[in-house]
């Protein structure tokens, strides 16, 4: 995975690469079934590079195509978006699939995925990266598919600050530039300082949960603790993980 400077989300994952590959990136949690995962850097940038890959080669995704997204707080749904900015094409979180070029759905959006006439690439969100005991009709099932990609990557395109890159509800499209510098803003506002290790309760569907759970922490060589089916979890629940992750911020 390589990206010359840090004017591009591509180019702060590739920066936390060359600096400090083996530090925790996310930290994984899922309170309904009890899965904790953690990925490094390094860890994280290989699964992004093999999905850009996929998403590439495999997918044929054009630079300026739109990435449908349906995907929950997850540490896969951080990688697909990752990968996104990786390859140009433009991620767009919550979109409809009807008017995207391909999508990538969780298992409880399978039947809404159905409106994209383009490719469509089914997460099982089981422990582990887990497959689909059964894989959905319609859609390659992400389990199967990413283990066998490359584990570097090269846009065939350059990606640069320019370039489309993330479309949010109800606010238009943002280069990846433009994606940089709010993740900057983000963590300024939010005071984090390297080595800043912050917990997300947040979906990945918002800047808010975009910037918290990923972006804002690898701007500034941080970490995230993001947690899926959290609500239930009580104050004191809260505080233990803190306390157990060393976090230094809660949103």
């Amino acid at each position: 995975m390589t990206s010359p400077t840090r004017e591009t989300p591509a180019g702060l994952l590739a920066s936390a690469l060359r600096t400090d590959p083996a530090r925790p990136l996310i930290t994984f949690y899922d309170d309904a079934t009890g899965e904790r995962v953690e990925l490094s850097v390094a860890t994280f940038g290989n699964w992004v590079a093999k999905t850009a890959n996929l998403l590439q080669d495999e997918l044929g995704a054009q630079p300026g195509d739109r990435l449908a997204l349906l995907l929950p707080a997850h540490w896969q749904t951080a990688v697909w978006v990752l990968a996104g900015f990786s390859t140009g094409v433009v991620v767009a979180p919550g979109a409809d699939p009807g008017t995207a070029d391909l999508v990538v759905s969780g298992p409880d959006t399978l039947e809404r995925a159905r409106a994209c006439g383009g490719e469509r690439v089914a997460l099982a969100l089981r422990p582990l990266g887990g497959r689909f005991p059964q894989p959905p009709a319609g859609f390659l099932d992400y389990a199967v598919e990413v283990p066998g990609q490359g584990d570097r990557f090269v846009p065939y395109a350059p990606v640069g600050a320019g370039s489309p890159a993330l479309e949010l509800a109800g606010e238009g499209t943002m280069t990846a530039g433009e994606v940089v510098e709010r993740a900057v803003a983000s963590a300024e506002a939010y005071r984090l300082a390297p080595g800043a290790r912050v917990l997300s309760r947040l979906p990945l569907d918002s800047w808010p949960g975009l910037a918290a759970g990923l972006l804002a922490p690898l701007a500034i060589g941080g970490s995230v603790v993001l947690c899926r089916n959290a609500s239930g979890l009580g104050a004191e629940e809260v505080a233990t993980r803190e306390a157990a992750e060393r976090v230094t911020l809660t949103v």
